[in-house]
């Protein structure tokens, strides 16, 4: 499959629902495959739901096609001194392996960068590290998240050096 023609732009209040619509259909199909069913069932309806604070924030973007169908998300926040935090980078289940991750990783690189950052950090799924490797990370450590009391999300700590 190729690449699809996209355009990526900052999210709006207005994406949410497409956004949570999106989370709810892909997180549990790309998931599956690496968690037990008592981490689905507990941390897949926390994830799937957008962040209106990070949209609010201008720092995250969609991957939208020319019909007006959102198949991609991903932003990033400041984190420490020049630091950078990947979030909630997904595409749409049906829509991988057509440069979509990379395009959005690029753009939040760039993006990051302008604003003063000096590398990026992420907390990856199990699952993403091939991704996120592909792209120049280097994994740190395995980190539990919790969610909410009692609902932990096992990821892995990232880094790519500028």
């Amino acid at each position: 499959m190729g690449t699809l023609a996209l355009d990526l732009r900052p999210a709006s209040r207005a994406d949410l629902s497409a956004l949570d619509a999106l989370f709810a259909e892909s997180y549990p199909r790309l998931l599956r495959p690496h968690y037990p069913p008592s981490v689905m069932v507990t941390a897949v309806p926390r994830l799937a739901r957008a962040n209106p604070a990070l949209i609010a924030s201008g720092r995250y973007l969609v991957a939208e096609t020319a019909g007006g169908r959102l198949v991609g998300a991903g932003g990033w926040s400041p984190r420490g001194a020049g630091g950078a935090e990947v979030r909630a980078l997904l595409v749409d289940h049906r829509f991988q392996r057509r440069g979509i991750g990379a395009r959005l990783l690029a753009r939040i690189a760039a993006e990051a960068a302008a604003a003063g950052a000096v590398g990026l950090d992420t907390l990856a799924a199990r699952g993403a590290e091939p991704f996120y490797r592909a792209q120049g990370f280097a994994p740190l450590a395995p980190l539990v998240v919790t969610l909410a009391p009692g609902i932990a999300f096992p990821v892995l700590a990232m880094r790519r050096a500028p």
